[in-house]
């Protein structure tokens, strides 16, 4: 299926494709499909595979609490055999060219709220079906989490770059800039404190990503594309006469993962205890 237009949140562009002369036989606005992105830490705790994880021996892990999330990639699929980029392709995010690697380029990337409008696409670019599936690439994260630092808890505020390897010119932690003007793998974050910044990488193939249809419709690795099924498949006839607006609840139970080397299930960040995983665990896309 083809990509489609659509309007973007928080920006003022709007695409030729879609007019203001785009208006129902009632003479009413064309209805949007509106898309939120949301996080929910009482969501089911997901492993790559799609089944409830536990969190691994010798790790600790808790619910960040997000102020702003990006995605890169949205895509509705027909069915569980729909590979990935065969289904109706909402949005793609701005990539450039660094050296013969395509990357993300985060300086065009659409940061919003949980909860705020993410995407408002016209109904009318939408093909008519139904759809079973959501694909969405998770790209960047800005939450608070607790650390310890010489035995006593603080909140801190961490950015976490989870897409694949995203070009950075510079980032915003809570009150801090940082300058990176290069390109960061998969698993890059940055942590404020009141010391200054801290920053750091997760190893190769740690984040997790979510697919349970993961044996009939796989993703590439490192690409963070979460994969969610609606509860009732959503079918879109392009007769619509109202909104369509789906919440991407995504799970953030345990989200935040490090190397618990002392067993206390504290982040001691003076001690050096490694962030190991920042991906969401799972992804339920609900029709309001």
């Amino acid at each position: 299926m083809r990509k489609i237009p659509l309007l973007l949140a928080g920006l003022s562009l709007l695409f030729t494709t879609v007019s203001c002369s785009e208006e129902s036989k009632t003479g009413q606005d064309s209805p949007f499909l509106i898309i939120k992105l949301n996080v929910d830490p009482t969501q089911l705790r997901l492993g790559n595979a799609g089944n409830s994880a536990d969190i691994p021996e010798g790790h600790a892990a808790q619910d960040p609490v997000f102020h702003k999330i990006s995605s890169h990639y949205v895509e509705f699929a027909p069915n569980k055999w729909t590979q990935l980029g065969e289904g109706a392709v909402l949005y793609h995010g701005a990539e450039k060219d660094i050296e013969g690697t395509t990357v993300i380029d985060f300086s065009e990337a659409i940061v919003t709220a949980p909860g705020e409008t993410y995407l408002k696409i016209p109904l009318q670019e939408l093909p008519a079906g139904s759809y079973e599936w959501v694909r969405l690439s998770l790209s960047y994260q800005n939450y608070d989490v607790e650390y310890n630092y010489q035995g006593q808890s603080f909140s801190g505020t961490v950015a976490s770059f989870v897409g694949f390897n995203t070009y950075i010119e510079d980032f915003k932690v809570k009150d801090e800039t940082v300058a990176v003007n290069d390109t960061r793998l998969q698993g890059y974050w940055a942590f404020e404190h009141p010391y200054g910044v801290l920053d750091g990488q997760a190893p190769e193939g740690a984040t997790t990503v979510p697919n349970p249809i993961s044996e009939t419709s796989a993703v590439p690795p490192g690409s963070c594309v979460v994969t969610g099924e609606f509860r009732t498949p959503l079918v879109i006839t392009r007769e619509e006469t109202e909104d369509v607006v789906i919440n991407m609840s995504l799970s953030v139970n345990k989200s935040f993962e490090w190397e618990d080397t002392n067993g206390n299930g504290k982040w001691d960040v003076d001690l050096g205890e490694k962030v190991v995983d920042m991906g969401l665990r799972g992804l339920i896309p609900m029709v309001e």
